[in-house]
């Protein structure tokens, strides 16, 4: 028959077994890293679901466009005036020529010119068409953009009040389809070519009139834009 252990000698082994435990649960805690147990317990429940693919966001492209232009092109966006707190702007190869940030556009035609071969603005200028006689400075600004050079065009608030028909002519000559049907306050865009033909599928003219039963705003027609790639220069 096998002898009782002792009194003292069971302390003894309750002593050592419970430093043992304590101990391996403290390897065991510098082991593991640390973690909620509210993701431990989410990572349990989504063992067996379906991974969720997020869509990555999409880049911007040059002037807000949808889709990037070659790159051999230039991105163009021109947008018209809409309301008296929606300012025309002017956009190329993603700088704003022309808009309310630069504080350089105002009420009529606002008027960019860009050197076709560079891609260098040249020069941007307002030319109020309500008040005053701005007509003939503004065909004097068209008349002074050199050979091979884009020309950007759009309206705030009104452009046609003082535009006399020289102005037209001016305008009509770099191929305006539009220009004698602006109205009192028409929300117009335009590009223009000098010295050099544009493809034919560019978009290049827009037009939207004022009307009291079906303008966005009080007394203002909607704004209008348009948008596209121009071909560079074969270098």
């Amino acid at each position: 028959m096998r002898p009782l252990v002792s009194g003292p000698l069971k302390v003894v082994f309750l002593v050592l077994a419970s430093l043992c435990a304590w101990y391996s649960g403290y390897l065991l805690a510098e082991l593991i890293p640390d973690a909620p147990l509210s993701s431990a317990a989410y990572s349990i429940h989504s063992i067996g679901e379906r991974p969720v693919l997020k869509a990555p966001v999409p880049k911007r492209q040059k002037c807000d466009h949808w889709t990037p232009c070659p790159s051999d092109t230039y991105a163009y966006r021109l947008l018209s005036g809409g309301g008296i707190n929606k300012y025309a702007k002017i956009c190329f190869e993603d700088d704003l020529l022309m808009g309310e940030k630069l504080g350089n556009v105002a009420r009529g035609i606002n008027i960019a010119i860009v050197n076709y071969v560079t891609g260098n603005v040249t020069a941007t200028q307002h030319f109020d068409m309500y008040e005053g006689d701005n007509s003939g400075p503004m065909i004097k600004f068209i008349q002074s953009a050199p050979p091979k050079s884009l020309l950007f065009m759009v309206t705030y608030d009104d452009g046609s009040t003082r535009l006399n028909n020289d102005a037209k002519n001016a305008i009509e000559e770099l191929g305006s389809k539009e220009i004698r049907n602006m109205k009192f306050r028409s929300s117009w865009v335009f590009l223009a070519a000098k010295g050099f033909e544009l493809p034919s599928e560019i978009q290049r003219e827009k037009i939207n009139h004022s009307d009291t039963k079906n303008n966005r705003y009080s007394g203002w027609p909607a704004e209008i834009q348009i948008e596209g790639c121009i071909p560079k220069e074969p270098s």
